[in-house]
């Protein structure tokens, strides 16, 4: 999706041997089975909720996949059920032209299985669970959680598996510019040198964005309202509180009230031959601090990272920008409205004059990030309508008298968004899933500037059923796109979305397409892994992060970026360069890049090595959706 996910590397797996990785991926054939077999077993390697519905995939010839059966083994290999596979979903490849279901729906009983082909099959697939939604989901997001603590810059880090020191400390009085020039496409800095404004900000702490060390403004509000959200069904998850904790203080910092200034951005990653990036050098971020430079110099701005504004002081702000902030705070008040109502007004306050400057008749692309190429952005009206609805659930719960006013700023939003042609699901370029649900609350039945909760429930429905029609002509019932960027977050963002929909309105409908689009992130996919790293038995060993890299294990045997979402497949023309940097550690810990070339298909590719941003690279947005969904999972009692 964009360029800014584009320097980072490497993590690895505990003590688990290549060979075990290899024959667990069925790379080279399951694990008894001789490399000609040619068939393999795809399931969700987390496991399956007790009462949901449940589905694990076989790929292979027609002929070796015609008189197949498969039992499923306890881990005394005691047999627990069996049966003949199910109808051929499709074709996926060449060399896997077939693909057939297993349905495990009647297996409910707590444990840990594998499925074991039998007849003219034969292989295994990696382990799963069966438990309930919340003692599956709840382990997840504590790993997400832990990938946002090594994301963490400035003084207050957590130093974790990976031993990440206190970073950016120069960010507390970091230098202000103007807006940089760059070319059509984003990839080079036009301008001779930054021009600096004459001003002064604390920007330090934050999260970094992903593989790199930037920050922005509008990741970062992305998340921190996944991680609001989220805490209001996990109130007890003092680590979940303290992560979102951590974004507000940031963001807190990104806005100046008193000048009305909003920044977007800090750190610059596409320069040129005066202007050093961030993206041009492989380091620990530790290792910034110490740098001799002098302005002038062209890794001064690697060291004293610029900082780029949403608007002049005063000015309209971008209103993608400006709603996501206004939200963010809005949601913080929320948080602490029954606790400490006065710290919630000055919240409130703050989310109030964000929204108030939102340019709401902008002209020309959306100001999300410098290049705008790194995260483009369409629409901006769920945005707005995301900040009308939490202003006036805050207003609710204070007792202001604007709630009706925000409430119908909302409805106005939602409204332009319904009937805009930029409609898209749940990402970081469009949160009117969260919006809409949040407006059902505040518009309390009644229907407002055109808008009613029947509009939202049927714009809802338009969401996930995108989805469902993808799935529906995918032999693994991919929802998501396998060769486009985000494809793994659009698919937790469609689990999220399902979730949204089923506790607003009462109906499961969706219930299996969740569960189905879930099993696909973990495993159940051609590739046969996880795209969480830490997740099931295979997951990303190589992800392009450098601190892993650098402080992680690169052979198999060190730390893991325990809980990180990376990208997933894409297209294949996509991949035709990897990065390379002459400090990156070579990765031995996943297979070889080819091996995976057996599994590509329809136009994707998915290759777990450091120089593969396209593809494994984490972020923050990533792992945040992928959080909400298995909160909203956990919540669902496996229904």
């Amino acid at each position: 999706m964009n360029a800014s996910r584009g320097p980072a590397l490497l993590v690895t797996t505990t003590a688990v041997s290549l060979g075990a990785v290899l024959a667990a991926m069925n790379l080279y054939g399951a694990a008894s089975d001789p490399p000609s077999s040619g068939v393999a077993v795809r399931v969700d390697q987390v496991g399956y909720a007790r009462g949901e519905s449940k589905q694990a995939y076989v790929m292979g010839s027609s002929a070796a996949l015609k008189g197949a059966r498969f039992k499923v083994v306890d881990t005394e290999d005691k047999v627990v059920t069996a049966g003949r596979l199910g109808p051929v979903t499709g074709h996926w490849n060449a060399k896997y032209p077939s693909v057939r279901t297993v349905d495990l729906s009647s297996l409910n009983t707590p444990g840990t299985y594998r499925i074991v082909l039998t007849g003219t099959a034969t292989g295994h697939s990696p382990a799963f669970r069966v438990a309930d939604a919340r003692e599956l989901m709840t382990p997840l997001v504590r790993d997400n959680i832990r990938f946002l603590q090594a994301q963490r810059d400035g003084a207050d880090v957590l130093p974790g598996a990976l031993k990440h020191g206190p970073s950016h400390l120069a960010d507390e009085d970091a230098t202000v510019y103007t807006d940089p020039d760059y070319d059509e496409e984003g990839n080079e800095l036009l301008d001779e040198r930054l021009t600096p404004t004459g001003d002064q900000v604390d920007v330090s702490g934050g999260w970094f964005d992903a593989g790199d060390f930037l920050k922005f403004t509008g990741t970062t509000s992305y998340s921190t309202a996944e991680l609001l959200l989220a805490q209001r069904d996990l109130p007890d998850m003092k680590e979940l509180s303290a992560e979102a904790t951590h974004g507000l203080e940031w963001l807190d910092k990104m806005w100046d009230g008193d000048s009305e200034t909003l920044y977007t951005q800090v750190g610059i990653g596409a320069g040129n031959d005066a202007v050093r990036t961030d993206h041009d050098v492989w380091r620990l971020p530790e290792a910034d601090d110490r740098l001799d430079v002098s302005p002038g110099d062209p890794d001064y701005t690697i060291k004293h990272r610029p900082v780029f504004r949403a608007n002049d002081p005063g000015e309209a702000i971008t209103p993608s920008l400006a709603g996501r902030v206004a939200a963010v705070f809005a949601l913080a008040a929320q948080r602490v409205a029954d606790t400490d109502p006065d710290e919630a007004r000055k919240w409130l306050d703050k989310a109030a004059a964000i929204y108030d400057l939102a340019d709401t008749d902008p002209d020309g692309p959306l100001v999300t990030a410098f290049p705008a190429a790194f995260y483009p952005e369409d629409s901006w009206q769920d945005d707005l309508e995301f900040a009308g609805a939490e202003l006036a659930l805050a207003a609710r719960k204070l007792g202001d008298d604007r709630e009706g006013d925000w409430t119908a700023d909302s409805a106005r939003w939602a409204r332009a968004y319904l009937d805009s042609d930029v409609k898209g699901t749940l990402n970081v370029a469009d949160v009117s899933a969260l919006a809409h649900v949040d407006l059902i609350t505040a518009l309390d039945g009644a229907r407002t500037d055109g808008v009613g909760a029947a509009d939202l429930y049927r714009d809802l429905r338009r969401q996930v059923e995108d989805g469902v029609d993808r799935a529906g002509h995918d032999p693994f019932g991919a929802g998501a796109v396998y060769d486009d960027f985000d494809a793994v977050p659009h698919t937790f963002g469609l689990v999220a979305t399902a979730r949204l929909y089923a506790r607003a309105t009462g109906d499961h409908r969706y219930a299996a397409f969740a569960g189905q689009q879930r099993g696909w992130a973990l495993g159940a996919n051609p590739w046969g892994t996880s795209f969480v790293i830490g997740a099931g038995e295979v997951y990303p060993h190589c992800p392009e992060h450098q601190l892993a890299n650098l402080r992680g294990s690169h052979d198999g045997k060190g730390a893991i970026l325990r809980g990180a979402v990376v990208n997933g497949p894409n297209a294949a023309s996509k991949l035709a360069e990897l990065n390379g940097f002459p400090t990156m550690k070579k990765c031995t810990a996943a297979p070889p890049s080819g091996s995976w070339t057996d599994f590509d298909g329809k136009g994707a590719r998915y290759v777990d090595d450091v120089g593969a941003w396209q593809t494994v690279e984490p972020s923050l947005d990533f792992t945040t959706t992928a959080l909400l969904a298995f909160t909203l999972t956990a919540q669902a009692d496996g229904r």
